[in-house]
């Protein structure tokens, strides 16, 4: 096992860099040429799509660094540092010596990429399978306080389990059987894959397979395998290591193909599972066998965390967070670009926490403390935030909300802006209020069976109790002023359907910036007056973080 840790942090040359695409500071409003230039530099073939533990990181994390200095903010890091250091397991398979399906019928190969995606994060030298039998679990939910367990007790250790992506609510709008228990279309946690494979492990399961669906994954098989068999997970101890050698996708053909070889309709399955009576069901005569080699390191990656200190209410923070991380070095697309280098997701993210700093550093110092985060490895299952929120330099309970940004649109200014998870707290109240004031909306996210709530960093916040507010330019068709909705979902189309974890994401001239710019100036508005009030943000009546925030506000009283 190989061990990476960045050299020191090359400061002077990233403040060089910084100090070539900006200009002089100003007191003036959100600037998108200031944030283009950021988005720029981030997305450029310098910093090799900004993987954690790479060279791409070592130069992201100085630039971030020297621009944080540049703005006039102070570390906010422990012991006064600039970072946090986040230690990652980073796995990548090899090609598989064995990786295949037996079934009454005969051998069942599966093709990486095609039918199956794979990955582990164990830090083992070979991921291996033996024969495993494979036990259908429909939606892989158990929810005690939903009246609501897939698995009934069944003996899972050693097996493979193979389950449904969302929750058992899903299929609420197409009038087929549902459980009316998950929230109809929109999504809840137990829709997650990253849910699904922590139960897996809870359960005993050896390996973990998720059945893809476009529509109830919020996105293409593409995107599955965009990640090439790579995967991270925070460093953990011996004994808390997770049971499953192997997990991933099965295509949605190849799992009909595999139900099939063991005479089960997978589609008849799939509608009993959406009944609380739905009890496991094993595909007799069938087994998984694999043996991947895997290559794995240690990966000593960075949050950034900056600061605007606080005047009258300095141990009470505000926070600020966006991703610095993208997926790296790739195959050539169609036009030779091997960087998948994140200009939207999330360099303009990053470039918008800036230019709030900017903005805010020029006005009156903050009464409660300000603080800016630059996470890593959000792409690789919100990492970076998460070793945060377990390791916090500032209190949970004294944390007043995080305010994050993942993805803006680019096609323009917006009648509206969009609400994520609604109905979980009174930061959706602020944002209708300070939208109101820019002439604008708040439209609901479109599509919230894709469970975009649970998908960026403030979602490490919202578990521990921390009231969270989340852009997202993803999450439902902007109301463009100059062309309406039609146009802004045909954004969302090509964005999603070409460039999103691609080597495309890339700035682009194309680009009309006055719609994020409404976004970033509404959000930096929200914090600022946060961060000038005694005022906590709550959460709302049935969300399921309010216990944990009750909680919180208890301790800090």
């Amino acid at each position: 096992m190989n061990t990476i840790s960045p050299p020191r942090i090359p400061i002077l040359v990233a403040a060089l860099l910084a100090a070539a695409s900006h200009p002089a500071l100003a007191k003036e409003a959100i600037d998108p040429a200031r944030i283009v230039a950021d988005v720029k530099t981030l997305s450029s073939d310098t910093f090799e799509g900004r993987a954690p533990g790479t060279v791409g990181e070592e130069r992201t994390i100085g630039y971030l660094i020297a621009r944080f200095q540049d703005l006039g903010l102070q570390p906010a890091g422990p012991d006064g540092q600039w970072v946090q250091n986040v230690p990652l397991l980073h796995t990548r398979l090899a090609a598989p010596r064995t990786l295949a399906f037996t079934s009454p019928k005969g051998t069942m190969p599966v093709e990486v990429a095609k039918d199956i995606y794979i990955s582990t994060v164990r830090p083992d030298d070979t991921a291996r399978i033996a024969g495993a039998p494979v036990v259908f679990v429909g939606y892989g939910v158990n929810a005690p306080e939903r009246g609501w367990d897939d698995f009934k007790g069944a003996d899972l250790k050693g097996k493979v389990v193979v389950f449904l992506i969302n929750d058992p609510d899903f299929h609420a709008a197409s009038g087929e059987p549902v459980a009316g228990k998950f929230g109809g279309r929109t999504m809840t946690y137990y829709g997650r894959w990253t849910y699904k494979f922590e139960e897996a492990a809870r359960q005993g399961a050896i390996g973990a397979l998720i059945v893809h669906e476009t529509e109830g994954a919020g996105y293409g098989w593409n995107v599955v395998t965009s990640p090439g068999g790579e995967n991270y997970d925070i460093v953990r101890a011996p004994g808390k290591l997770t049971s499953l050698a192997l997990q991933g996708w099965l295509s949605g053909d190849a799992a009909t193909r595999l139900f099939a070889s063991a005479g089960l309709d997978l589609a008849k399955l799939s509608t009993a599972a959406r009944r609380a009576d739905f009890k496991p069901v094993e595909l007799k005569g069938v087994a998984f066998d694999a043996d991947v080699p895997v290559n794995h390191e240690q990966v000593m990656s960075h949050n950034v965390l900056a600061q605007i200190p606080g005047t009258t209410r300095k141990d009470e923070v505000v926070m600020f967070g966006a991703h610095w991380d993208a997926y790296g070095k790739g195959a050539p697309d169609a036009q030779g670009r091997i960087y998948r280098a994140g200009a939207n997701d999330d360099g303009i993210g990053i470039a918008a926490l800036f230019d709030i700093a900017r903005v805010m550093k020029a006005e009156t110092p903050p009464q409660r403390s300000v603080v800016f985060a630059a996470w890593t490895a959000e792409e690789r299952g919100l990492l970076g935030s998460e070793f945060y929120a377990a390791n916090p330099v500032f209190p949970m309970e004294k944390t007043v909300a995080n305010l994050a940004i993942d993805v803006l649109q680019t096609a323009g200014a917006a009648n509206d802006v969009t609400l994520i998870g609604k109905g979980q707290d009174t930061l959706e109240d602020d944002m209708a209020r300070v939208a109101a004031a820019q002439g604008r909306r708040v439209t609901p996210e479109g599509l919230p069976e894709r469970g975009l709530f649970y998908r960026a960093d403030h979602f490490s916040f919202a578990k521990r109790g921390v009231p969270v507010m989340l852009l997202m330019g993803i999450a439902g068709a902007a109301d463009l002023k100059d062309s309406g909705v039609k146009a802004g979902q045909a954004w969302i189309d090509a964005y999603t359907g070409q460039c999103y974890h691609q080597a495309c994401d890339m700035w682009s001239p194309d680009w009309n910036m006055d719609g994020a710019v409404q976004d970033i100036e509404l959000i930096r508005t929200i914090g600022t007056d946060l961060a000038n009030s005694s005022r906590w943000p709550q959460w709302k009546p049935g969300s399921e973080f309010k216990a944990a925030r009750d909680k919180s506000e208890a301790a800090r009283k």
